[in-house]
């Protein structure tokens, strides 16, 4: 499930892939007592007006900042003990959008890749739209 960028609107699809923290996540007391691997994506679509016409100038100011992006994720999955993995989803996409008022959807997914001994990962991934 992909973010498509839209050249006739304008937008832009920038992504964060694989965002690896030890947080702690989960509704069993183990996961309360301990970190955890947790792997982010961040998808978001951020509106750029020369996107239309071709090459646009190659400015700084006119992308969005994926590193500022990266850290703002970061930081909101270390704040402490959550239990559910769509509530830190929820957490960091509408932080995502308040950051910036070039981002028009951000979609975030939350996965745990250690949970299931069996299979590579399970989460979830949750969009969030302006207005």
């Amino acid at each position: 499930m992909s973010l498509l960028p839209d050249a006739a609107r304008g937008l832009r699809r920038v992504f964060v892939r694989r965002l690896a923290v030890d947080a702690h996540l989960g509704v069993y007391p183990h996961e309360e007592a301990a970190p955890q691997r947790v792997l982010i994506d961040l998808e978001l679509l951020a509106r750029d007006e020369a996107v239309a016409t071709g090459i646009g100038p190659d400015r700084l100011e006119r992308v969005v900042d994926y590193e500022a992006a990266t850290n703002l994720a970061r930081r909101i999955a270390l704040q402490g003990h959550v239990l559910l993995a769509e509530t830190l989803a929820e957490r960091i996409a509408c932080a995502l959008l308040e950051s910036d008022a070039r981002l028009v959807v951000v979609q975030v997914t939350v996965e745990k890749p250690d949970i299931i001994a069996d299979v590579a990962g399970v989460g979830v991934t949750v969009e969030r739209r302006r207005g």
